[in-house]
């Protein structure tokens, strides 16, 4: 059913919760993960583009892509490690348009990402990748929500508190 999984990542803790259940879909399925990361490029605070000085610009673009493609290489070692067949991509622009575009290019048969689960304030202000990939895109999306660690309970005989004196 899945030859061909397409995984966004942005190279946070948060996005990567996906693997797992990528991994276990194309061991599954007998699939190729294909590990994506999109940079997007902005100067400053005030979000102009990198793109007007072209420079430096093209200086940053490579750095970033090749930033990118080192972080994506560790993740394609572990999955090879998982027995999973990954590939790495980096792309440049808006991060939703990329992922579907890139889904489309290479016919993948599922887009498996991780999302955030802001909600609110947050979700108006930070927009949603995963929202924009869902609507824009006729490939089947699988989103795995990503939350934040909780802490390890506390085991109170672990303490060791000094006797008062």
């Amino acid at each position: 059913m899945y030859k061909k999984i397409l995984v966004p990542l942005d190279g946070s803790g948060l996005a990567e919760t996906v693997l797992p259940h990528a991994a276990a879909l194309a061991r599954a399925m007998g699939a190729e993960v294909t590990l994506v990361s999109v940079v997007h490029f902005l100067l400053g605070a005030s979000g102009a583009k990198l793109d007007a000085v072209p420079e430096a610009a093209a200086e940053r673009k490579a750095a970033l892509k090749a930033e990118a493609m080192i972080y994506l290489g560790k993740i394609q070692r572990d999955l090879k490690g998982q027995g999973v067949a990954a590939r790495c991509v980096a792309l440049e622009g808006d991060v939703a348009s990329e992922i579907i575009a890139h889904a489309e290019q290479e016919e993948s048969d599922l887009i498996a990402m991780g999302t955030h689960g802001r909600s609110g304030i947050d979700r108006f202000v930070m927009g949603s990748i995963a929202e924009k990939v869902v609507r824009g895109t006729r490939k089947p999306v699988l989103l795995i929500r990503a939350l934040p660690a909780t802490p390890r309970p506390v085991d109170w005989r672990e303490l060791s508190v000094p006797p008062l004196l």
